[in-house]
């Protein structure tokens, strides 16, 4: 099992199904009750940064097979990767460091790092190893078998969920900013390409690179406070409240008023993400989208919500949506005491909080065996490589956990792992750890 406690991306590949037996992708509200017979997903783990193992690192870029590309950014590629060793799939996150010297995004590097060797949570996607050789940095993480989520909402009828459907996946992502919030880390990037889908259909937040952290290390402690009703509510915002960062990021059409003004942004552009993400979820655009980029700027800084007659959505779901994208970062649903506040929501009365990961998901992901990546766009790159053949030695860098391992095998030029060294130090990349992380109750 994995750390978060679903069907494990690091266990041996299962058999390919029938092809007459694979499923197509299905629409199942059950926010009711939790899934029974085919496709149960326990969790069976606990959640607890003291459940994390940190050692040297144990791997290098010789120690997997390439089987295809995944994804490409700016900076890097991700790649379905087998483990040579024990035959078990991940997904292998290769960054350019001359990519990232020169579009000045390294602290964006140690930042993902530093979630993703934090985080234990079960709709976060996990780190199980990260080294660097001279010329790149690799994020060993659990492969999630469903795809992106925003395929999967392009593959639907209209390609857009019931209401009942978009409630699942929002009370999902808010346990997850929740967590991060509680690490003190705002998020910054919520949208659907950058949430997976794991094969149980229960979502991942993936790619940090444009989180940030609070100038304390792991945020203030959480605080309590009551309601005029009596219950008790955990202040996640207070893990952030005194950190305000004036960095313009986002995604266009996601991006919240105060940070287009450029007037400083807390956590609660999280929120407002959230709100954006609702909607779209269940109208299949977002709700500020114009002709050009100014004026998707100019719609977000002014227009209210507009709500089409069809579908047709609650009042509450009207009501959150509304709250959620406030254009007064004060006023906002959850800037008030964070999650807490947006989970009381009346629109989130059917969900039940702790069993969440229990019950099943409204899509069930296409069955794949792995290595197809079904659930993945094709993509091809300009030259295939077969990693057996890359002879070239990278020796990683000594991380934080212990010493460096002997130098092994690069995956090759195309997938990010070419040898050849930088004409500029690398020293910049120091504070990236080469370490192993080894989660409880997993083999």
């Amino acid at each position: 099992m994995t750390k978060n406690g679903l069907l494990s991306p690091g266990e041996s590949i299962p058999p390919m199904p029938d092809a007459n037996a694979v499923s197509k992708t299905k629409d199942r509200v059950t926010n009711a009750h939790t899934s029974e017979g085919p496709g149960k997903i326990a969790f069976r783990r606990t959640y607890s940064s003291h459940s994390i193992k940190v050692k040297s690192v144990e791997v290098g870029p010789g120690s997997f097979h390439k089987i295809k590309m995944l994804g490409r950014g700016d900076v890097g590629k991700v790649y379905l990767v087998r483990e040579k060793k024990s035959g078990k799939l991940f997904a292998m996150k290769v960054l350019s460091k001359k990519e990232m010297i020169e579009r000045k995004k390294i602290k964006r590097a140690l930042t993902e790092q530093e979630i993703l060797a934090t985080a234990n949570h079960p709709f976060i996607v996990t780190l199980y190893h990260s080294f660097q050789s001279e010329n790149y940095l690799y994020f060993c993480m659990e492969y999630c078998m469903g795809g992106e989520f925003f395929r999967a909402l392009q593959s639907r009828p209209g390609k857009c969920l019931s209401e009942d459907a978009a409630r699942f996946y929002a009370a999902e992502v808010t346990a997850a900013l929740e967590y991060l919030h509680l690490m003190g880390f705002i998020y910054r990037d919520l949208k659907p390409e950058n949430i997976l889908l794991h094969q149980s259909g229960h979502i991942m937040l993936s790619d940090f690179d444009l989180a940030k952290q609070s100038s304390e290390r792991g945020g203030r402690p959480a605080t309590i406070h009551t309601e005029e009703n009596g219950t008790p509510l955990i202040d996640t915002r207070a893990c952030t409240a005194d950190f305000r960062t004036n960095s313009f990021v986002g995604t266009e059409e996601y991006i919240a008023p105060e940070v287009i003004q450029t007037s400083g942004h807390t956590s609660a552009v999280d929120w407002w993400t959230l709100g954006i993400l609702i909607y779209e979820m269940i109208y299949a655009t977002t709700p500020f989208k114009g002709v050009e980029r100014n004026d998707t700027f100019h719609n977000i800084l002014n227009l209210p919500v507009h709500f089409r007659d069809t579908p047709k959505v609650s009042h509450a779901g009207k009501d959150i949506i509304t709250r959620l994208l406030d254009k007064r970062e004060f006023t906002r649903l959850g800037s008030k005491s964070g999650a807490s506040e947006v989970k009381q929501h009346k629109w989130f009365a059917k969900i039940n909080w702790g069993l969440l990961r229990n019950t099943q998901p409204p899509i069930v992901p296409t069955a794949s065996n792995g290595v197809d990546a079904v659930n993945f766009r094709q993509m091809h790159e300009s030259m295939s490589l077969q990693l057996e053949r890359q002879g070239a030695l990278d020796t990683p860098t000594k991380g934080v956990a212990g010493s460096s391992l002997p130098g092994t095998p690069g995956l090759g030029e195309n997938d990010g792992l070419d040898s050849s060294p930088l004409s500029r130090t690398v020293d910049e990349f120091s504070a990236f750890s080469s370490i192993t992380l080894q989660y409880d109750g997993e083999s």
